[in-house]
Parts: structure tokens; C-alpha cells; sequence
């Protein structure tokens, strides 16, 4: 694997893919496809096929038959880990690929997409350990006549739908876990952000996966990913996306009582204390909002800070924002990339207007980057922000930061949880006390002190409240795919009853 220095020239070609079914590419024939367009550059990348719901019930009953024959939920945990070690070493062997087409679809910055690629190699590694570590429980204490078993079973066929902005990476959270389980997966991607989740089929397949336990539907997430939601033989659906959505597919699991897995919508607080290092809060506060354009389900959109050193804190963000490298996401130095969809970039402009007209001052930024080509929007700040200011309460999916302070330490935690999301949140202080006195009373399923957005596949993520519920990776992760039978097993002759 060779990672290419400089800025990158785009392709000459657009890409087409079939779709992937049964271990074998499915060519899109005479339906319908998609076309994407480089949200950067403006110019088509890639063409997808726009399945159909026959072929969503094919992929679905591919699925169910190479589970029910255990082909893959049949082998030892040893014997999956070592598909998932050859699957990590695919994704580094083809790294640069694979982040090249996150970039051209996503308008990410190629350098964000090359991390994000390797350190999805990384999950599937470690996925790889958990597949050998999942187990049961006994019970010993139930006399000498009888022993309790609780194992562990894959749940089924699971439905996975992914969202767009991190198309890669989120499959990655998902996938080697699911498979760590033994359970078969049918996955629709999002129809802007298809590319690399093809990709990942067949980087599969050649790990030694078995046909049809992995398969990937394409298309509009209205036809394709509404029929997974309600589809009687989906045992269990994996969902990724906005709340409201996510309340849509709450509904229509009620079919067949299938399991949710749902991370959601969040609007996460970042608590800036007076005894923080300011300058480091402040530069963790600018990379949690412009990551990913703010494009980002934990991106850290609310700042809560001190009122004692407020002025201060906000002279410190207009500065390192100044700074921030807004551009060409195939450069190198690029930082913060192009809004993914002009839908998603009317709707951010939409917002900024919004907190304009409600009152709330603005420091920096405040519209769209003008440039010939692409979608770009200069990361925005506003200031004296009151919770009733749709700024604050709603989740804006993009580079706009809103600002409110806070006197007392009560205060903060009330101004943190003042939301229906419970996603992740942010603590700055040097004090040890206030920051776990905070993290225990802030609502979130995860929580950074001194640092925010980061950590690795060994612990889990899901949300409180309104942002989802169910956890991935970690053990949790696995376990998330599983059912829990309990076996009671009698030893010795039985006193008989009748």
C-alpha cells in the first residue's frame, strides 16, 4: 500500500457497479442507475444501480438460506476471525482505492478518508479477537441435579443501512461484528455513497467469506431501505441516520418484531470549564465541529462555556478557525471538504439564516465559500445563543457552531441535557472532580474529557434518549447480534411425578 503525497487529478471514467448477491457481481442490466456527482469538483464519478425490491427479496432469501445451512454461523470462532484478518489485510491493500472513492462521493478530505480506511482495517483486526472471545455463561448453584447453561446464538439474517458521511467507517463498525456473531447480512448503503461498500463485498468474498453471507443492495433509501425495514424474513435491522428516519423504521419493525439497532440524530455539548487549558479546549472544540464539514452524528455543535472566560475563549476559536484549510478535498492539506449534497448544503444555509434572523451573533463565517465548482460552506459561529433558537436545538449536520455560557457548574450539566438527543458530549477541565461529577450526569452514550471524537474499537457506542438505542462494536457488538438461550440440563434419574 502506497499513499500518494500530492493533490490527486480525478478520474477520466466513471466507475460503474452492478451490485453484489450470493458471492457474484449482479450487473444493473435494464435498471434503472444512479449517477453521482463529485460534490467537490461537480463531474460524475460513479454509477450505481438502482435495484428493485425483487432484488432486495433475493438478496434477503440468499442471505437466509446460507445462515439456516450454516455454512458461516457453523464455523468456530477461530475459523471467522481468520476471514476477518484477510479481510483487514484486503482493505490495507487496496487503502488508497477505497479512500480515493470516499473522497469523490463524500467530498471528504482525502487525507480524513485514508485515515478512516485504516483504521477500519484496524476493526476488522480486532473484530477478529472478538469473534473468539464471544461466549456464555453456566450456572453451577443449581444443585446437584441440574446444570444452567446461557449461550449465545447469531440472531439471523440482519438488514444494514448506512448513512453517507461516513460511508466506510460505519460499515466497518458494523460489519465485522455482525459476521464476528456468525449471522449473514444483506446491506444498502446510501445511494450518494455506494461505492466503497461494493467495494467491500468483494474484498470479502477474496477473504474467504462464504457466498451469500454478505450481500449489497443499491439504491433509494425510500424504496430499498423502507422494504428492509419492513421485510418479514430481516431478523434484525442495523440503522444509521437522522431521528427521523429512525422513528419511520421504529414503526415498520413492528411486522415482525424485528430487533433495532438505531444510532441516531444527536446535538452534542461541549463543556468548556474556566480551569481548562483554553487554548487546547479551544483547538478540540474547532476539530469537533469542522470534522467531516460537521457532517458528523458526534460532531460537537454546542458549546457551553464559562461566562468568567467566554470573551476570551471566543477571540481563541475565530482564530483557529481562520486557519482551518477549506478546499479541494483531493488535496492533501485540505481540512474541511465539500457539503455532501446541495440538498444538505441548501439545508446548513437554511440554518445559518435562521440563527441570523433569531437574533444570535455572528462571529465568523456565516455562508457558502465561493468557489467555480462544488459545494462549500465557511465554518460558522454564532454567539449569545438562547436554547429557544432553532441553532440550538436542532441537529444541523454542518459546520456551524452556537455558543452559550453558563455561571454555575448546575448550570452547565442543565444546559447539556437540555435536548431530546443523547449522543456524545465533550468536557474540558483540569479538575478531576468537576469532570467526573460531569460525565456521570451529562446524558450521552459517550463522553470525552479533554479531548473529543476519538477512541477505538474496543469500546462501545450507541445513544440516550432520542439518539438511538442498542450498541455497536467492542464485545457489546457482537453480543448486539446475538440471542440468548438458556439450556437447563438434569442429571441423574428424575423423580418421577406421575
Amino acid at each position: 500500500m502506497e499513499m500518494n503525497a500530492g493533490k490527486l487529478a480525478l478520474p477520466e471514467t466513471v466507475r460503474e457497479f452492478g451490485f453484489f448477491v450470493d458471492g457474484k457481481w449482479i450487473a444493473a442490466g435494464n435498471r434503472r442507475v444512479i449517477e453521482r456527482n463529485s460534490p467537490a469538483h461537480d463531474v460524475p464519478v460513479t454509477r450505481i444501480t438502482r435495484c428493485t425490491v425483487d432484488d432486495l427479496n433475493q438478496a434477503v432469501r440468499v442471505a437466509r438460506d446460507a445462515f439456516n445451512d450454516r455454512r458461516w454461523s457453523g464455523l468456530s470462532g477461530a475459523d471467522r476471525a481468520t476471514v476477518l484478518l484477510r479481510a483487514a489485510e484486503g482493505i490495507r491493500a487496496r487503502a488508497e482505492e477505497l479512500a480515493l472513492l470516499e473522497t469523490l462521493e463524500s467530498g471528504k478530505g482525502i487525507s480524513q478518508s485514508r485515515g478512516e480506511v485504516l483504521g477500519a482495517a484496524s476493526i476488522y483486526e480486532y473484530a477478529a479477537g472478538a469473534a473468539r472471545a464471544l461466549h456464555g455463561e453456566t450456572f453451577n448453584n443449581l444443585g446437584d441435579n441440574l446444570i444452567g447453561l446461557v449461550i449465545r446464538e447469531p440472531i439471523g439474517v440482519v438488514g444494514l443501512i448506512t448513512p453517507w458521511n461516513f460511508p466506510f467507517f460505519i460499515l466497518s463498525e458494523r460489519v465485522p461484528f455482525i459476521l464476528a456473531s456468525g449471522c449473514t447480512v444483506v446491506a444498502k448503503p446510501s445511494e450518494v455513497t455506494s461505492a466503497t461498500t461494493l467495494v467491500m463485498a468483494e474484498i470479502l468474498a477474496e477473504a474467504g467469506l462464504p457466498a451469500g453471507v454478505f450481500n449489497v443492495v443499491t439504491g433509494a433509501g425510500s424504496e430499498i431501505g423502507q422494504a428492509m425495514t419492513e421485510h418479514d424474513d430481516i431478523d434484525m435491522l442495523s440503522f444509521t441516520g437522522s431521528t427521523a428516519v429512525g422513528r419511520r423504521a421504529l414503526l415498520a419493525s413492528a411486522g415482525n418484531f424485528k430487533k433495532l439497532g438505531l444510532e441516531l440524530g444527536g446535538k452534542n455539548p461541549q463543556i468548556v470549564f474556566a480551569d481548562a487549558d483554553l487554548n487546547e479546549a479551544a483547538d478540540g472544540v474547532v476539530f469537533g465541529i469542522c470534522f467531516n464539514a460537521g457532517q458528523c452524528c458526534v460532531s460537537g455543535s454546542r458549546l457551553i462555556v464559562e461566562k468568567s472566560v467566554a470573551v476570551e475563549f471566543e477571540k481563541l476559536l475565530a482564530d483557529k478557525i481562520a486557519r482551518v484549510r477549506v478546499g479541494d478535498p483531493l488535496d492533501p492539506n485540505t481540512q474541511v471538504g465539500a457539503i455532501v449534497t446541495s440538498q444538505q448544503n441548501d439545508t446548513i444555509l437554511s440554518y445559518i439564516g435562521r440563527g441570523m434572523a433569531e437574533g444570535a451573533r455572528l462571529v465568523c463565517g456565516g455562508g457558502a465559500l465561493e468557489t467555480e465548482k462544488g459545494q462549500f460552506i465557511r465554518p460558522t459561529v454564532f454567539a449569545d445563543v438562547r436554547m429557544d433558537m432553532a441553532v440550538a436545538r436542532e441537529e444541523i449536520f454542518g459546520p456551524v457552531l452556537t455558543i452559550s455560557t453558563f455561571e454555575t457548574f448546575e448550570e452547565a450539566i442543565e444546559l447539556a441535557n437540555d435536548t431530546v438527543y443523547g449522543l456524545a458530549a465533550s468536557i474540558w477541565t483540569k479538575n478531576l472532580d468537576k469532570a467526573t461529577s460531569a460525565f456521570r450526569r451529562v446524558q450521552a452514550g459517550r463522553v470525552w474529557v479533554n479531548t473529543t471524537i476519538a477512541g477505538g474499537p474496543e469500546t462501545p457506542i450507541g445513544g440516550f434518549k432520542q439518539s438511538g438505542h442498542g450498541r455497536e462494536t467492542g464485545i457489546y457488538g457482537v453480543e448486539e447480534y446475538t440471542e440468548v438461550k438458556t439450556v437447563h440440563i438434569a442429571l441423574g434419574k428424575r423423580d418421577l411425578w406421575v
